[in-house]
């Protein structure tokens, strides 16, 4: 299932293959998401304000929704927790940022010291700046901190799926960005390093 807020992306998420959910996480409470994850075997949490969605909307989506919805899948008994975030993240913005861009960063900051405390098979992924560009299925993936750079979005959804699937990465914060090593090898590596 994939949840929306606006109904106008139901027939993106049909076509996905995935079941559309309408759920606003900035007005959901609690309770409400978690009766929606009950019996999902993961969350991967990608709702995003981002810089330009006004500080108020910034903070409501990428701090405290995350909050809200990590709280929802503890009480769901969804363990397996899958966190978007962004290159930046737990570091200070460069003294030349916009305010803008570090309060998106404050925000996800924010996100994921408190995913942290969270009884949660967690990761983190901050990928680089989005590209709709078509996938390679090449990338680069370490711990932090990589070079800032790029990562196409299909590329960020095949790291995705195959972190589903790698409970081995519990308790990881990984960055992401293109690269010229296959998504399923990227990850074998950051495993044995």
């Amino acid at each position: 299932m994939g949840l929306i807020r606006n109904p106008e992306h139901d027939v993106d998420v049909r076509a996905a293959g995935a079941e559309p959910v309408l759920c606003d996480l900035e007005d959901a409470r609690v309770e409400e998401v978690e009766r929606i994850l009950i019996g999902a075997g993961a969350v991967v949490f990608a709702a995003g304000a981002g810089p330009v969605g006004g500080l108020v909307r910034m903070y409501a989506v990428d701090q405290w929704a995350l909050a809200l919805m990590a709280e929802a899948a503890e009480k769901a008994r969804v363990r397996r927790f899958i966190h978007i975030s962004c290159m930046g993240a737990g570091r200070r913005p460069p003294p030349e940022s916009d305010d803008a861009w570090a309060a998106y960063v404050a925000a996800k900051s924010a996100a994921e010291d408190n995913l942290r405390t969270r009884d949660l098979d967690w990761t983190i992924l901050r990928p680089g700046r989005l590209t709709d560009e078509r996938g390679l299925g090449l990338v680069t993936l370490a711990d932090p901190p990589l070079p800032l750079g790029e990562v196409s979005r299909d590329d960020v959804a095949d790291v995705i799926a195959a972190l589903l699937d790698t409970p081995e990465t519990r308790h990881r914060i990984l960055e992401l960005i293109g690269g010229g090593i296959p998504v399923e090898e990227a990850i074998r590596l950051v495993l044995i390093r």
